[in-house]
């Protein structure tokens, strides 16, 4: 009976193109944000040192924290993101992020994307500092670009650190709750409805314990198929 009702349920199907494309969007960001950053971060210039230890501050910040941080910030009438953006004619002061279907995703996506960066950029940095020099020497030599050391060296000696960064940050992304949960509660309407906000409102609030139960295997299967993926990419030979 579970089973059917899921089927039929579009609700669950909402929140499923949701989950995936908040994973989706979140994920290449940080992974590209996070490499730039790393690729910045890997040498001995002045201040540096400092501000890689600056970046642990916010992975010890509960996200529920995080959200309420942002949940202020993006506030219509004294939020300082909203403040900023309407300043440069980007947000219409009649439509706040987290209260328009089209923007609240995007509000949710910029509390994730800050919080964890800098864990890939960390992630990133210690693999950068394990490369051998040999390669890059021999590349000097040849006279080979910054671009082509990048693709040709850097990439393919960083891919399973990028795999394992991409896995860990990937299982937590498609499990996302906390941030939607203190941020839009799924709102407005149900354009920021993650699987496992839908899943903990049909146990808890809705007393369906059967449903949601099954709501949570569904999303358990969709992140084991989703770290098995990554498992078999981070095997292949770039």
């Amino acid at each position: 009976e579970n089973w059917v009702q899921l089927w039929n349920d579009t609700r669950f199907w909402q929140s499923l193109v949701i989950t995936f494309t908040y994973f989706a969007i979140a994920l290449v960001f940080e992974l590209v944000l996070g490499m730039a950053i790393a690729l910045l971060l890997d040498s001995d210039g002045f201040g540096f040192g400092f501000l890689r230890g600056v970046l642990t501050m916010t992975l010890v910040i509960p996200p529920a924290i995080v959200g309420m941080m942002y949940l202020l910030m993006e506030d219509p009438q004294f939020g300082v993101i909203s403040y900023l953006l309407q300043s440069i004619g980007l947000l219409n002061p009649n439509n706040p992020i987290l209260a328009t279907a089209s923007t609240a995703l995007a509000g949710v996506l910029v509390a994730e994307i800050w919080q964890w960066t800098p864990f890939m950029v960390l992630i990133f940095l210690a693999g950068l500092r394990a490369l051998p020099p040999e390669p890059y020497e021999a590349a000097m030599i040849d006279g080979a670009s910054s671009f082509q050391i990048f693709r040709r060296i850097t990439l393919p000696m960083m891919s399973k650190v990028i795999a394992i960064a991409v896995l860990v940050r990937g299982i937590d992304l498609f499990r996302v709750f906390d941030y939607v949960f203190v941020m839009t509660a799924g709102g407005p309407g149900a354009s920021t409805y993650s699987l496992s906000l839908y899943a903990w409102q049909q146990t808890f609030s809705f007393v369906k314990w059967g449903y949601g139960a099954t709501l949570s295997l569904v999303t358990l299967v969709i992140i084991l198929v989703i770290a098995n993926l990554f498992i078999r990419i981070a095997k292949v030979r770039w």
